[in-house]
């Protein structure tokens, strides 16, 4: 395989399944010399068989070497006492007191043209020593850390595409059962829907896309535009208040049970019946005539003794913020995230149940 050939994809040859993809930050961090990380043992995760998961020690690696405070890539130089410091690093994330901090390292990913590939292309990037994570990190949401896959330069295809060793663009898809791949330089085919990428304060730090309207079935609803960042990050979906009303209480009209209010649950509309609703796809219309379909809008909680209890997996934003389009609603998709172009698109590669 010739390492030139810029139009192949190259997928990580080692990949977790307890790795966090995450679109909307930037920065790869894996559990490393830990002082307060996830529960690393096997018996706390069911996707990990028997197999425990380990903490990185780059003091024992060949290939990792510290990252500067001098580099230009180290957000945290004016906190450093020495240039020649070694750059710490902290990241926050959307969810309540949930951050990873510790210290960048210069180290090699191992990529492969396919899956099932022998051979395997190495590639230096920055990756964080995550000493010390909190709030959702630690019930395990991401025990073997995240994958930045944002548009900053810090991130793992910003590196991969600056090194000449792909096209500057990905692509994930998730199951039904959350488990996802990523194709990095993968282009999408020329059959994929698309929508442009929306700068944010002149700069495109984050993929936005603006949605023209938000239909139920073919029913659109008035006055339903809206920008919202593409997060796979994020497990679930988030609206701007209003559009966030008008959709539910239109998926709501749809709905014949019983509305069972979940003590501590994020979600305003619950329900609980005997036999599971068919509502209507939730359509997101973007410019020329491009549409994103959301075959299976409610999210199952529960069946148990001939009842299922389910929620509609939707909360609103503050007012004044764009919506989240999270993971939950991306199943069912190819998502590319072209760069080269800037451009987001999506092609259905199959169809998902109907619950």
């Amino acid at each position: 395989m010739n390492l030139g050939a810029k139009s192949q994809s190259l997928v990580p040859s080692e990949g977790s399944k307890t790795t966090l993809d995450d679109s909307g930050s930037d920065l790869l961090w894996i559990p490393c010399n830990c002082v307060q990380c996830a529960p690393l043992a096997s018996t706390y995760y069911s996707s990990l068989a028997t197999k425990d998961l380990n903490e990185d020690n780059p003091s024992a690696s060949t290939t990792s070497k510290a990252f500067p405070c001098s580099h230009k890539l180290c957000e945290s130089a004016p906190a450093c006492e020495s240039p020649k410091e070694q750059c710490p690093y902290t990241v926050s994330y959307a969810s309540y007191n949930t951050s990873s901090s510790g210290l960048l390292v210069e180290d090699v990913l191992h990529l492969a043209y396919s899956a099932k590939a022998s051979s395997s292309v190495k590639a230096r990037i920055v990756v964080g020593c995550g000493k010390k994570q909190s709030g959702k990190f630690l019930e395990g949401i991401a025990p073997d850390g995240v994958m930045g896959l944002g548009p900053g330069e810090i991130s793992v295809p910003s590196f991969l595409a600056k090194a000449g060793l792909m096209r500057n663009s990905f692509s994930m898809c998730f199951d039904e059962e959350d488990s996802g791949r990523i194709y990095f330089g993968d282009m999408g085919p020329s059959t994929q829907q698309s929508t442009l990428f929306l700068p944010y304060n002149n700069d495109f730090v984050a993929y936005i896309v603006g949605v023209e309207a938000c239909c139920i079935g073919n029913s659109c609803l008035k006055q339903t535009n809206f920008t919202t960042l593409i997060d796979s990050g994020q497990s679930f979906t988030f609206l701007p208040e209003v559009i966030y009303r008008e959709v539910a209480l239109e998926i709501d009209s749809h709905i014949n049970a019983t509305v069972k209010k979940i003590d501590g649950g994020p979600w305003e509309y619950c329900y609980e019946t005997s036999v599971m609703p068919k509502v209507p796809a939730i359509k997101l219309k973007f410019s020329s005539n491009n549409s994103f379909l959301i075959h299976k809008p409610l999210f199952v909680l529960q069946r148990s003794q001939g009842l299922v209890q389910f929620c509609l997996p939707i909360s609103a934003t503050e007012e004044g913020t764009g919506g989240v389009i999270g993971q939950n609603y991306m199943r069912g998709y190819r998502i590319v995230f072209d760069r080269e172009n800037m451009k987001l698109g999506w092609l259905v590669i199959f169809q998902m149940s109907r619950g």
